[in-house]
């Protein structure tokens, strides 16, 4: 336990944990990004998808 309890120790008083968290959080924000973006995408493709199906459907 002793062990564990001093290489939190150290991983707090590094600089590598912020970095860690900060990557991290830039991960997060790119992530949400792509998510929108892959959403708007889609629904966008799903109204085209419709439209052209609409039209098709009303030729025949």
């Amino acid at each position: 336990m002793k062990n564990f309890a001093k290489k939190v120790q150290r991983f707090l008083a590094s600089e590598d944990g912020p970095t860690a968290v900060e990557y991290a959080v830039m991960l997060a924000l790119i992530i949400i990004v792509c998510l929108a973006a892959i959403s708007a995408v889609g629904s966008n493709a799903n109204t085209t998808f419709s439209n052209v199906a609409a039209s098709i459907g009303t030729t025949n």
